[in-house]
Order: C-alpha cells, then sequence, then structure tokens
C-alpha cells in the first residue's frame, strides 16, 4: 500500500510537471533584414543518372562586396546532407553536368579573369575546377556535348570578327577613339537598362582534350551578317541563344531572329537553326508566323521538342510545346494544345514517353502531364499552396527533382513523387527560420465582376492578427499586365513586410492576368487601364463586405511598373484611397509608347499607332485627367529605367505638382526597372511604411 502511494505520489508530480506550459518563442513578424538576408536556393540540376543534384546557394548580405553565391551538391535520394563543392568569392552560374555525371561545368568570373569564362569541376575527386576559355569576349552557358568532349557556349562578339583575337584588336580600336557617340538605323536602340550596340551574342565550342582553342561556329555566316540578327532577349538587358547538341553530337539545334529591326512595326519571329559542330551555314529547320524557343531532345532522340508563341495580333498568346520528327524535321505537331494554360518549364521522361510542365494557375504553379505524343494534359501534382519551378527528369533515370515554395516557404529543391502526387525536401536552408516567423498563407476568394470575369484574389494578414479587430486596406497592383500574383516569396513587392505595420493586403488578378486561360489574358487588349482598375476598385469593395475585420473607411492603393501605370491610373480616376504609392509607372500612354525599348506591342494593347484612329491613347492616360488628381502619391523611379523611362514619373510629378497635391519622389540614380540594391530596397520599404502611415 506504500509502495502504491508513493508510485500515485510521482505520478501526481509528474502529471503537474508535465502540465507546467512549455516556453515557446514567440514568432516575430518579418524584417527587411529577416527577408533579404534568408539564403536563396537556385535551380536544381540533377545528373543525368538521377544520383546527384547541384545547386547554387546566395547567401545575401548588405555589402555587395560581402554577398556569396557558391555550388552545393545532394544525393537525389535524400541519404545524405547538401554540402558545398565551390568556396569563391567569384559568383558561379549556368552550371551544366556532363554525360557521365562526374563533371560539372559553370561560368565564373574568378581571380585574373576580366570576363566570366567557363570552368569544370570533377564531383567525385578532390580539387578545384580548372578552367577550360579564355576568351577576352567572356563565355556563359555551357552545355557539354554528348561524347563528353567538348563545350557549347555562348560568348557576346564584335560582328565581322572571325577569331578572338579580331575581337581583341576591335575592342582595343574602339576604346582609343576620341569620339564617342552612339549611331543607328533601325530600332531597337534600347534594352531594358542599357544603350544597344552592335555586338552579338554567338555560339562557340571549346574542345576539352587541349587540341585547339575554342571556336565561333557562327562567326562570318550569312546568318550573323543578317542586319535583324539577334539572339532571344532573357530577363534584364542579356541576349542570349537557346541552343541544344543533337542527339549524335554532329550539331546544334538553336533559336534566333532575323528580323530585330523590324520591332518597331511588326512582332518579331524567332526560327530554329541547325549548324554542324564543325561550322558552316546554318539551316533554317522551322519558321512560322511566332516565336520558337527552349529546345530539347526527347532521351531516345527521336524526337526534338520546342516551346512556340504565335504572332497572330494579341496582345498575348499561350506558349506551347510543340514536336518534330527527329532528324527530318516532320511531323509537327501541338503536344499541349488540349490545355488552356502556358507552359513555363518542362522536362521530358528517361523513356521518352511522358513531358511534365509547369503552368501558372491561379495563383499557384502547379506540374501537368502530358504524353510526350500529344494527348489529354492531366494534372501531375496539385500544391494546395506555392509554386513549382526548375522540374527535371533524370535523363537514364526516372528520378524528378524541383523547386517548390511559398509565400511562407523560402525555395527549395525537392524530390517530387507523381505516385503520391507529392514531394520532399532535399533542402532545408531555410526551413527552421521561416518557421520563427508570424506569417499566414494567404486567403484566396473569387468573385464575378459587373463585366460578368469570374476574378480571383488574394488577402494576406498582418502579424498578430485579431479578426476581433479593423484594419486598414493596402491594395497591391501586380505588374505585367500578362502576369500575376503568385503565392510565393517576393523581394520588391513583400506581402507579409509590408503588412507587417498592421495593413491586410488584398492583391488582385485582373483582367489580363496570366493563368486564367488564354482569353483572360487577351481580354485586356484595347481596355489596358480601365477595366483592370475596375477590377481592383470592385474587389476591395467585395473585400470590405466579405471580411470584417477590413475597416473599408482607410484604403490605399500602391504598384510597380503596370501596377504602376494603374497606380497613376487610380489617381485620375478615383478618390478612395488615402494615398497612392506608384513605382515605374507612366502617365501618359503616348509618351511611354515614344521613349520605351519596346513600342509596337503597346500598339497592338491600344489598337493603333498613336496618330490612328483608337481612342484608347487618349481616354486611359492618366495624364489627360490631371485636373482630378487630390490623392497624395508617392513617385519612386530609377535612372536606368528604359522599360518605363523617368520622364513618365517626371510627367506623373510635375501634374501632381501643379494640382498642389501632396506627393513625395524617389528618384533611384543606380536602379533600373526594379531597386535591387540591398540598401535601396531597405530605404524603399522605409519610404512605403512611412507614406502609409502619414496617410492611412
Amino acid at each position: 500500500m506504500k509502495a502504491y502511494k508513493a508510485f500515485a505520489g510521482l505520478f501526481l508530480l509528474a502529471a503537474a510537471a508535465w502540465a507546467q506550459p512549455i516556453f515557446v518563442p514567440a514568432k516575430q513578424p518579418l524584417t527587411h533584414e529577416t527577408m533579404w538576408l534568408m539564403p536563396r536556393v537556385g535551380a536544381p540540376l540533377l545528373s543525368p543518372d538521377g544520383k546527384l543534384v547541384v545547386f547554387s546557394v546566395t547567401k545575401p548580405s548588405y555589402d555587395e562586396k560581402e554577398q556569396t553565391s557558391d555550388l552545393w551538391i545532394v544525393p537525389a535520394d535524400g541519404s545524405a546532407a547538401p554540402r558545398q563543392i565551390t568556396f569563391n568569392k567569384a559568383a558561379e552560374s549556368d552550371a551544366a553536368w556532363s554525360p557521365d555525371s562526374r563533371r560539372v561545368a559553370f561560368s565564373a568570373k574568378r581571380e585574373g579573369d576580366d570576363v566570366n569564362q567557363i570552368y569544370i569541376l570533377d564531383v567525385t575527386a578532390a580539387g578545384e575546377a580548372r578552367r577550360v576559355t579564355s576568351l577576352s569576349t567572356g563565355a556563359r552557358s555551357p552545355q557539354f556535348s554528348p561524347d563528353g568532349e567538348a563545350i557549347l557556349f555562348t560568348t557576346v562578339v564584335f560582328p565581322n570578327a572571325l577569331d578572338d583575337e579580331a575581337n581583341r584588336k576591335i575592342a582595343k580600336e574602339r576604346k582609343d577613339r576620341k569620339v564617342h557617340v552612339r549611331v543607328y538605323e533601325s530600332f531597337p536602340v534600347k534594352q531594358w537598362d542599357r544603350w544597344l550596340d552592335d555586338q552579338q551574342v554567338h555560339l562557340a565550342i571549346q574542345p576539352l582534350d587541349g587540341s585547339a582553342n575554342a571556336k565561333d561556329i557562327l562567326a562570318g555566316t550569312k546568318l550573323v551578317a543578317e542586319p535583324g540578327f539577334s539572339g532571344r532577349p532573357a530577363e534584364g538587358s542579356r541576349d542570349d541563344i537557346p541552343a541544344e547538341w543533337s542527339p549524335d553530337g554532329q550539331s546544334i539545334v538553336f533559336a534566333v531572329t532575323t528580323r530585330k529591326n523590324t520591332a518597331a512595326y511588326a512582332e518579331v519571329p524567332v526560327d530554329l537553326y541547325r549548324i554542324p559542330r564543325s561550322g558552316g551555314e546554318p539551316q533554317l529547320i522551322a519558321h512560322e508566323n511566332g516565336r520558337y524557343g527552349r529546345p530539347k531532345f526527347s532521351p531516345d532522340g527521336k524526337t526534338l521538342y520546342a516551346v512556340f508563341e504565335p504572332n497572330n495580333g494579341k496582345v498575348y498568346n499561350l506558349e506551347r510545346i510543340v514536336a518534330f520528327d527527329w532528324p527530318s524535321m516532320s511531323n509537327r505537331r501541338v503536344v499541349t494544345a488540349s490545355t488552356d494554360r502556358s507552359v513555363g518549364g518542362y522536362t521530358v521522361s528517361s523513356d521518352s514517353k511522358t513531358i511534365l510542365f509547369t503552368a501558372e494557375d491561379a495563383g499557384l504553379v502547379r506540374i501537368y502531364s502530358v504524353p510526350a505524343t500529344g494527348g489529354d494534359v492531366t494534372l501531375a501534382v496539385d500544391p494546395q499552396r506555392g509554386v513549382y519551378s526548375d522540374v527535371q527528369f533524370a535523363e537514364k533515370a526516372p528520378v524528378i527533382v524541383g523547386r517548390w515554395g511559398s509565400s511562407v516557404n523560402p525555395a527549395e529543391v525537392v524530390r517530387l513523387d507523381l505516385a503520391g502526387k507529392s514531394h520532399h525536401n532535399l533542402t532545408s536552408f531555410n526551413v527552421e527560420k521561416a518557421a520563427t516567423i508570424d506569417w499566414q498563407p494567404p486567403i484566396h476568394f473569387w468573385f464575378t465582376s459587373s463585366r460578368g470575369a469570374k476574378i480571383h484574389n488574394f488577402i494576406v494578414l498582418p502579424p498578430n492578427f485579431d479578426q476581433s479587430k479593423k484594419y486598414p486596406l493596402l491594395v497591391l497592383m501586380h505588374g505585367g499586365a500578362a502576369n500575376m500574383w503568385q503565392d510565393s516569396i517576393s523581394l520588391r513587392w513583400n506581402y507579409h513586410l509590408l503588412a507587417k505595420p498592421g495593413y491586410v493586403l488584398l492583391m488582385t488578378n485582373y483582367t489580363g492576368s496570366t493563368g486564367f486561360g488564354e482569353k483572360f489574358a487577351q481580354d485586356i487588349q484595347g481596355d489596358p487601364l480601365k477595366g483592370p482598375g475596375d477590377d481592383i476598385n470592385q474587389a476591395a469593395d467585395e473585400a470590405i463586405k466579405r471580411f470584417k475585420f477590413i475597416d473599408g473607411t482607410r484604403q490605399a492603393a500602391a504598384g510597380a511598373s503596370y501596377g504602376g501605370h494603374l497606380a497613376n491610373w487610380m489617381e485620375a480616376t478615383t478618390t478612395r484611397y488615402k494615398c497612392i504609392i506608384g513605382h515605374a509607372g507612366e502617365a501618359s500612354l503616348e509618351s511611354q509608347w515614344g521613349t520605351s525599348d519596346s513600342i509596337y506591342g503597346r500598339e497592338l494593347t491600344n489598337l493603333s499607332p498613336p496618330w490612328g484612329s483608337s481612342k484608347v491613347w487618349r481616354e486611359q492616360s492618366a495624364i489627360a485627367y490631371g485636373g482630378n488628381y487630390r490623392t497624395p502619391e508617392m513617385l519612386s523611379v530609377g535612372e536606368h529605367d528604359f522599360r518605363v523611362p523617368q520622364n513618365e514619373t517626371m510627367m506623373q510629378w510635375s501634374a501632381l505638382q501643379r494640382m498642389r497635391v501632396p506627393s513625395r519622389l524617389l528618384v533611384w540614380p543606380d536602379e533600373n526597372h526594379w531597386i535591387l540594391n540591398a540598401e535601396n530596397s531597405r530605404y524603399f520599404y522605409k519610404e512605403v511604411a512611412e507614406w502609409l502611415a502619414k496617410w492611412m
């Protein structure tokens, strides 16, 4: 009995101890420092045998000199933790595996390099990477030949230069010139944040046995002598040539245009060409009224795939996967004809029977599957939140990897399980940190607009949210317009950092947004600002009605790029907002057409040239209603922005000042269309928070 009482006493003490509250650190609101300094995990690259994954990890810093970006490697089965394999200050990019899954090639500007060169690292042995190119014009985007004995890469050269010696000579002559002037005879003259010159992006091959120097296989061809020759514009100011080795390694397939000089008055086509490994005149192998890109061969070598977007006078068209029999280039067929979603990345299975592709859909990016021969498109992985990217099959094994992240989950490398329609992490660089932040996934809601369109929206809640309280509403408007608010982390407009002071965010995927079908994105044509603006204002009304924690008497609006256009449109057409914030926004459709780096697409949007019959140019320009300006507005612009040049912001600023509207102007001398510098970004968020607090 005594023993029983003793045991009972111990049990009660243990129970009492168990009942004591366990200390769990309180979650903290997101700060700019937390957001900016999180390691950034790059796109995974799966070895051909499916055993290893290489990826980059950028470790940011507010001091750009202290920022690093290195390559890491992890087993694709998750049997070991990731390990770092490069340790240089210089960032590595464009990694590529050798066919034997032993070596990784990459581009980097290391000590002693004036420009980026190609390096190769044996991941199965100790030792440093060795440099394999030494070109004055630099080297990037390496690809091993199928036999592993050569590297294909891109380089930017001077016209008519047949070798690197000629490039060096021309570069010196230009540096020694006493006159510095830019001279043009055709469009375009600018791209993103730089003035264009006559340099061209070319393809070159470097043998790896040391037998010869790199050879520019496009130099001296009639193709590059065409006045409109160019690669495809990549993100930002760089041009690329999407290219692939043929399965036998004897030729290269690539996508370029010869009509870039028609960009002022026509949609520019991009065609597919084939050139022998040894060089020679490229052969045109695929031409349609549209743009080809991202060529890729099936692992069995029997099919060439590419994405294609037609040129048909529409402001937006789906990118679809097309296929050709190889090497005949016959039997062209559209593989993804049955879906109303645009193809993002795509990959072909090791047995050449299945294609997986990513596509935007209602605020998410999902993974879809289609037979490699074409047919019904099915949902392969259906995330309840977040976005997938960089999905890749192994070339020789049934292994699939990719990246997944959401607005509360920084992107990590994952392995896909199609049978379970799920994934598991191969990396966890930010998982622990993300769990300490007071943030919630966005709330989705839909409503039907006055025009009968179904409109998708996100609601983002502030930290320490209490649904019994009332919160001001910040209406955030996305750019594009061919774009979509995604459930993902953004540095430029971070939802949770904007909500931190105590705002509820509303993000509307207005008419013209992608991820809702081709017609929905096309319906902005002829109605670039009024229709989307009406959708956004109606969405705000709907949110206020549905969510009782929103204080409808305190609303503000903000946006950048096309969202900046909409910010100025709101200034012109409504007084519902207490204040407005616009970065890189246009004031006049006409003047932006005349000063931007691209113009013809704006004619398609507005239904004519500025001197044509369309009334859109005047009726949907904010400045036409300058006499209505009443709402305090903060404007922001980068001096190197050639997409929406600073004259647009200055015009809006002048009108605000002329109308004596409280306004604030931020001009960023070192920024382009985006604010990319860490300290500038931190200051921008501070200015945004203070402007909102002042008026809300």
